[in-house]
This record gives C-alpha cells, sequence and structure tokens, in this order.
C-alpha cells in the first residue's frame, strides 16, 4: 500500500489482496511516557494549518506504526488525509467538533497517566470491494462515510467487550475510543483507537508472569479481530452481495440436508453390507459407546479409530461416487463457488490453510462416519456367531426379495416373517453366543433394518432442532434490526 498523493484514488482490478485487512497493534503508556509521547496528540483541532506536514506526505509502504504516529501531531485528522473539516468520530457522533475534541484528548491524557495500553485497529479496504457494495464512485470519488462510520461504531463494541478476558471498561463511560477514514492511500484505510480511562487493577486483565507483570493486557486474540472483520464485512455489504453469499450458503445448506437425509437408505443396502462389516469389525471393542472420528481427519493414520475411520472414508468414496453422485457434486460445486467470495474477500489462502469447501466437505464426512458409528454401538451382543455366514445370508435374503420383485433396491426391509425367524434364530443361538465373551460380536441380519431405523429418527431429531434454531435466530436478527433501525434514526437526528 502506497500514498497516492490524491483524495480517493483508490487502486482497482486487483485480484489477490484482501478486501477488508485489520491489523492490529498496541502502545503501552511507560512506552509512550519514556519518549515524551502523548496519545492526545494523535487529534487535533479542525482548521489547524499546522496539523500538515511534509512528513505526512512521505510515502509509504504499510501502514504507519503506531509508534511513529505520536511523533506526527494530529496524525488521525491531518487535512492530506481526510475530506471532512470534523472527520474524527466515536460512539456518540459522526462528526466530533472541536469541543469534543477537547473532551477526547482529556480523556486519552487520562488513560495514558492512569498506565493503560492504546490500541489501534486499521481496517484497510480494497477500492474494488468498496465499488462492488456501492460505497465508492471512482468517477466522482464519492465516498458513503456515513455507513463506513456507522459499521465501525458497531465494530468497536465488538472489540471492547469481547476483546479481552472481560470488557475493556469497567461500565460504558470508562473506555474512550475515535475513529477517522483516511482517503490518501490506494486503499481506503479506516483507523480505530481506544483505551481505558481508569487504572486496571482486575487480575484478569493484567499480565500475571515475566518482566511486564501487573501491566496490562495488550494482545487481542486472533479470532476476535476474524470476528470483527466478519461483522464488518457483512454491515457493508450491498443488499444485492449479501443476496448472493446468503443464496449459495443456503444451497450448500440444502444439498448437505439432502445428503445426511437420505445417507441411511443408500448406504445401508446389499452393495456396502461387506464394507460395513469391515468396518464394524475395525472399530475397538474396548471403545464401544465412545466411537467417534474426533478431531482428526478421516485419513488420519494414527489412533485406535484409524483404520474404521479410513475404511469408512472409502465407503464415502463410494456412496458419493454411486448412489448420491449428482447430489455430492452439487454440494462441492456450490461450496467451491463460495472458496471464490472468500478469496475476493479475504485475499489469497496461506499454504496450508484449508479453503472454505474443504472444512464443510470434512465437517460433512465427520457428520456421517459418527451418525453409522453411533448405531453400530447400538447392535446387541447376543447375534450370530458367525459372521460371513450372517453376511451371505443377508445377501441371500435381498436376492430373493430381488427376483420376486418386491424390493426397493435402497433398502434393507425384512419382511414380517424374516424378522420372526430372524428373532426365532437368535433365541436358539443366544445360548451359543454366551460362552463367546470377550470376542467381537458380528452383525445379525436384521442389525441394517434397526439401525437405518434409528439413523433416520435422529435425523429427522436433529432436523427440527436446527429448524427451531433457525427460527429462533431469525426472531433474534429481526428484533436486532429493528433496534439498529432506531438506534440509527435517532443518531441521525
Amino acid at each position: 500500500m502506497a500514498k497516492t498523493g490524491e483524495i480517493a484514488a483508490f487502486a482497482l482490478g486487483e485480484k489477490k489482496t484482501a478486501m477488508v485487512n485489520l491489523p492490529a497493534q498496541f502502545v503501552t503508556s511507560s512506552t509512550a511516557d519514556m519518549k515524551g509521547q502523548k496519545y492526545s496528540d494523535l487529534v487535533d483541532y479542525a482548521n489547524n494549518s499546522e496539523k500538515t506536514s511534509d512528513l505526512n506526505n512521505d510515502s509509504i509502504t504499510d501502514l504507519i506504526d503506531l509508534k511513529e504516529q505520536f511523533s506526527k501531531p494530529g496524525y488521525a485528522n491531518r487535512n492530506s488525509a481526510v475530506t471532512e473539516t470534523h472527520p474524527i468520530f466515536g460512539s456518540d457522533k459522526l462528526n466530533y467538533d472541536n469541543h469534543d475534541i477537547s473532551v477526547l484528548r482529556k480523556d486519552l491524557d487520562e488513560a495514558q497517566k492512569n498506565g493503560n495500553n492504546i490500541h489501534e485497529l486499521a481496517f484497510s479496504i480494497r477500492g474494488d470491494w468498496l465499488v462492488k457494495n456501492n460505497l465508492y464512485d471512482p468517477e466522482t470519488r464519492m465516498i458513503d462515510q456515513n455507513k463506513l462510520k456507522h459499521a465501525e461504531q458497531d465494530v468497536a463494541k465488538t472489540l471492547i467487550t469481547k476483546g479481552f478476558n472481560l470488557p475493556l471498561g469497567e461500565d460504558e463511560n470508562n473506555v474512550v475510543w475515535f475513529g477517522v477514514i483516511h482517503q490518501d492511500t490506494d486503499h481506503l484505510n479506516m483507523h480505530l483507537w481506544f483505551a481505558k480511562k481508569s487504572r486496571e487493577t482486575r487480575a484478569e486483565m493484567l499480565k500475571q508472569d515475566g518482566k511486564y507483570k501487573g501491566q496490562p493486557i495488550g494482545v487481542i486474540p486472533l479470532e476476535v479481530i476474524e470476528q470483527a472483520k466478519r461483522q464488518f464485512r457483512k454491515q457493508l455489504m450491498s443488499s444485492q452481495e449479501l443476496k448472493r453469499h446468503q443464496e449459495i450458503l443456503k444451497g450448500v445448506g440444502g444439498f448437505k440436508k439432502e445428503i445426511v437425509e437420505t445417507a441411511p437408505e443408500n448406504l445401508l443396502n446389499d452393495r456396502h453390507a461387506k464394507a460395513i462389516k469391515k468396518i464394524y469389525d475395525a472399530l475397538p471393542q474396548d471403545m464401544k459407546g465412545r466411537w467417534q472420528v474426533g478431531n482428526t481427519h478421516l485419513t488420519a493414520g494414527k489412533g485406535k479409530m484409524a483404520k474404521a475411520n479410513q475404511l469408512t472414508n472409502q465407503l464415502l468414496d463410494d456412496l458419493f461416487d454411486k448412489e448420491l453422485k449428482p447430489e455430492y457434486e452439487d454440494f462441492k460445486s456450490l461450496a467451491q463457488e463460495y472458496d471464490a467470495i472468500n478469496i475476493e474477500d479475504q485475499g489469497v489462502m496461506h499454504k496450508g490453510q484449508l479453503k472454505w469447501s474443504e472444512n464443510k466437505e470434512e465437517e460433512l464426512r465427520k457428520r456421517l462416519a459418527n451418525q453409522l458409528y453411533k448405531h453400530l454401538a447400538q447392535i446387541e451382543d447376543t447375534s450370530l456367531n458367525d459372521i460371513d455366514q450372517q453376511m451371505s445370508e443377508l445377501l441371500s435374503n435381498v436376492k430373493k426379495r430381488d427376483k420376486g420383485g418386491i424390493t426397493d433396491k435402497t433398502k434393507i426391509a425384512s419382511s414380517p416373517q424374516e424378522k420372526k425367524l430372524d428373532s426365532k434364530s437368535l433365541t436358539n443361538t443366544a445360548k451359543q453366543n454366551s460362552k463367546h465373551i470377550g470376542t467381537q460380536m458380528p452383525l445379525r441380519s436384521g442389525s441394517f433394518n434397526k439401525i437405518s431405523r434409528l439413523w433416520r429418527q435422529d435425523i429427522r431429531a436433529e432436523t427440527n432442532a436446527e429448524r427451531q434454531f433457525l427460527r429462533n435466530q431469525k426472531k433474534v436478527e429481526q428484533e436486532k434490526s429493528q433496534e439498529e433501525y432506531k438506534s440509527h434514526i435517532s443518531r441521525e437526528m
């Protein structure tokens, strides 16, 4: 990033740079004191010709370091970077006048005097993204500054309340923060500075070990910064872009739901019987009832579950290549379309970083594997002793029903007579099985019916729970939107 020497002359046509970057930094009061720097020097009063200097117009290759900003009096609202007479804004107003600046400077001096850090985050926004979301007109060089400021007001709340072990302020008036929009570089930059005003005494907010014990914590976790970026992007997206994102996500979710709901009847059939038998044999019996993929990948080669996981992954490959091929291909295609959006939003992926589509596929496979394991664990230990004979009988029964023309090939549903015979044979062999305690118990003929039935019941329960959750979320979002609208109207007035 470099200065352009002009206002709002943002670069366009970039492809590999993230649409919104959010670098974060902080300076301790002791460091600033030692160098004779004052937090309040970051801002100056409007219409002060001395706030613009040659130093402010030097070429830079990156966002200027916070420590350097103090050496440029009035860095935040310097004339060369802003277009408004009163460009500084805060939680209560979009344009601070000179009286507001006077109060702001006193609050910053209080924060420094009480030994608190000052934090800065800079939203660096790509020109293409601004244009696409109707925030910038490259011909007139007009920017929707009010919409940008409202978005940062909301993000500031997230960072101040969730960026640390506890909310930074001990009440809503205990934090001083301000922001500004800079337009003199090839990306639009929105800066946010904030600090706690009163002295920090809470143990959770102080360093406990090392040389700087007792000093306020300065680092904001990466996950909070990423959350702030997502929130910022979502609030600034145009209705068209937001709709495009939502349609893709809805489509991915729809295909995932379809795959999950149809998996039992497509997996639990004669074509996959031997593969499932191998998976059952590979499951560690001393962990029965606790069979889970866990945090590892299905293809990982370590741990007691490794062999079963690998066999299950192969089974899913076969399923997605045959019975559920159209649904799986559509699921992957839409998910990869969302990858393209993420690259536009976040820049080129880092080496070793999984794409969004890869994470979603991993989630789908783990869900199906865990559901299969859950229901395999419910197989009773009183079953036929000869697993190979059982599989042979199972396939034989399926073929007989196929021949009679009454079978749905996607299901193995035993007739009432077969169920009765199966129950009778189990009763006759129960005594024989009792002497094989400690050995792995095999699948029995009627097991697939039970697994399929229970699996589908679980899916229906999960689906109903998800629908209820979405209904509740929608209600909360509607109430939030109404509150935000009321707040927006009151701020404008």
